[in-house]
């Protein structure tokens, strides 16, 4: 059985204009969904930025009667709901501003696990593929939690080699749990939740895979992780937003490289170009970068790696030597201490982090390692 406050929450959160940003300004001002929904019209006009359009749809009976049958789908299909104003989301995701103030669930989340999020194009390729059965087979015993959109391409390919690997995996859906889109991943979704994996959504079951929601989904995707792996993509996919709301987040992103000839490596050279994405050298160095490498055990690389045997030119050799391990300085201090433009230390940078001697974080932030 689901609480009154579950109630009034669908309720209100089903209220034309009242978003997921709105509804936690009524929460924080009035202190609960269902003291809200009793609220006068005039009591709610004098809340600072309700206007009468939103005023007047809060105590509708429709709303109501909406959450009443929506709680009944709950029920019968197992069907948890999260409310962010109990703090009943995932950690990482609460902390976001946009989080969603109701969040249904199927299967069981294990707040003990690391997450990643792995994205990606559906137009996977054999380069994409590799990289993703590697890397995943690398972390098999290990306690994390792979994070996707069960999209085809890479998402598909990032949840199936997550099982292969017996490593619990979580999908987040565009849609209601009434419809599973794509349908060809129906099976998949099923084996997912039978292998300790779930299923979230942010959407009610009367909401279709519209095209918008896989934007609002990928804010999720985002928020539930400490960084985001980019691992194909072109220019104007679908991830590229994926990872601005991960840098907006002030979360780590991760993106593979490719050949500037190859459509869908554009965009994760683009990522790595603007500095909003550190590159992907090594499969060992992922790891490492993201806390997965319990002991120094060398895996397999994507690209042949020297170590520091090899003589840097002057100008790196200057900008490490102003780089410290562990407090980050930023590219402006750089220009600023060593004399010399931003424009010219931008590629030296950009090589030192190929390379595996700097780490760039968000903000145009640097470490050396």
């Amino acid at each position: 059985m689901f609480s009154e406050e579950v109630l009034y929450s669908l309720a209100l959160r089903h209220c034309p204009l009242i978003g997921d940003v709105i509804f936690r300004k009524l929460i924080r001002e009035v202190g609960s969904a269902k003291e809200v929904w009793d609220l006068s019209k005039s009591g709610l006009k004098n809340i600072y930025g309700i206007g009468k359009k939103i005023s007047l749809e809060i105590g509708n009976a429709d709303h109501l009667h909406f959450a009443e049958k929506e709680l009944q789908f709950c029920e019968k299909n197992n069907i948890k709901i999260n409310l962010r104003h109990l703090g009943e989301l995932p950690e990482l995701l609460n902390q976001c501003e946009d989080a969603p103030a109701v969040l249904y669930q199927k299967g069981a989340y294990n707040p003990i696990l690391k997450p990643v999020s792995i994205v990606g194009t559906r137009n996977i390729t054999a380069y994409g593929k590799n990289f993703i059965h590697e890397f995943l087979e690398g972390q098999k015993g290990k306690n994390i939690l792979t994070v996707s959109g069960l999209a085809l391409g890479v998402d598909t390919e990032v949840h199936s080699s997550s099982l292969q690997n017996s490593l619990p995996t979580l999908a987040v859906l565009a849609h209601g749990f009434h419809t599973l889109y794509p349908s060809k991943n129906r099976k998949l979704s099923d084996q997912i939740l039978q292998e300790n994996g779930v299923l979230f959504t942010e959407f009610n079951s009367t909401q279709k895979p519209d095209r918008e929601n896989f934007i609002q989904r990928n804010r999720v995707i985002a928020g539930l992780s400490p960084a985001t792996i980019v691992v194909e993509t072109a220019f104007g996919g679908g991830s590229m937003s994926t990872a601005t709301f991960a840098n907006n987040y002030n979360r780590e992103v991760y993106a593979l490289p490719g050949k500037i000839t190859d459509k869908y490596s554009q965009g994760c050279n683009k990522l790595i170009f603007q500095n909003k994405a550190m590159v992907i050298s090594t499969l060992s160095g992922l790891a490492d970068q993201l806390g997965f490498s319990a002991e120094k055990e060398k895996t397999g690389e994507l690209f042949p790696f020297s170590e520091f045997t090899i003589q840097l030119p002057e100008n790196q050799q200057n900008i490490l030597s102003v780089l410290d391990k562990s407090k980050s300085i930023s590219l402006d201090e750089i220009s600023d201490k060593l004399g010399v433009p931003t424009y010219k230390i931008l590629p030296d940078l950009l090589n030192l982090e190929i390379s595996g001697r700097v780490k760039a974080l968000s903000g145009r932030q640097y470490l050396a390692i």
